[in-house]
């Protein structure tokens, strides 16, 4: 697939890719925060899982933006939107308890892999400091996939938000890369 960026007078593609990426790790954070709020009544076997989640997201979070600052650039302006949309998500997949939390991540870091994986071979040539960073994170979001997917039994409800959730994320980073 082929990143489609419509770009401002003297902006890299890089650049967009950095502040939809940091937007969307700023999304992850709020979901995560919020699915721990609920997963200590609904999920306390996952607390250690997405406290680990959560660290890690933070530190994705701390790359982008420290990318971005030196860069002299500012975050996207979706970062707000992300914020709340994560923390609706995070709502109501916490209280639906740990196999929502888990389908929800595996939702949503499937697409993200994508995208990060496109992304690292467009910049790899034209920007490899963000190409770094991308890479820099691969693994851990990998990590965030394959142990929410190892939860998972295949229900109805995973479907759902397997579908729902994916497209959501889709959609929010089309937007965040075509504003």
């Amino acid at each position: 697939m082929t990143i489609i960026a419509r770009l401002a007078p003297g902006e890299t593609l890089g650049d967009r890719i950095l502040r939809v990426d940091h937007a969307g790790e700023h999304g992850a954070v709020c979901t995560y925060r919020m699915q721990r709020r609920l997963a200590r009544w609904t999920a306390p076997s996952m607390l250690v899982q997405i406290d680990e989640f959560i660290a890690h997201e933070r530190r994705h979070r701390a790359l982008f933006a420290a990318e971005i600052a030196r860069r002299g650039d500012r975050r996207c302006p979706s970062y707000s939107v992300c914020a709340v949309l994560g923390t609706a998500l995070g709502f109501v997949t916490g209280l639906l308890g740990a196999r929502a939390i888990a389908a929800t991540t595996v939702a949503i870091e499937r697409v993200v892999l994508r995208h990060l994986g496109e992304q690292m071979a467009a910049l790899r040539d034209s920007d490899p400091a963000a190409a770094a960073i991308i890479g820099d994170i691969f693994a851990e979001e990998q990590q965030h996939h394959d142990e929410s997917a190892a939860k998972l039994t295949g229900t109805a409800l995973q479907w759902v938000l397997n579908h729902g959730v994916g497209a959501a994320t889709e959609a929010v980073i089309w937007i965040g890369m075509r504003r």
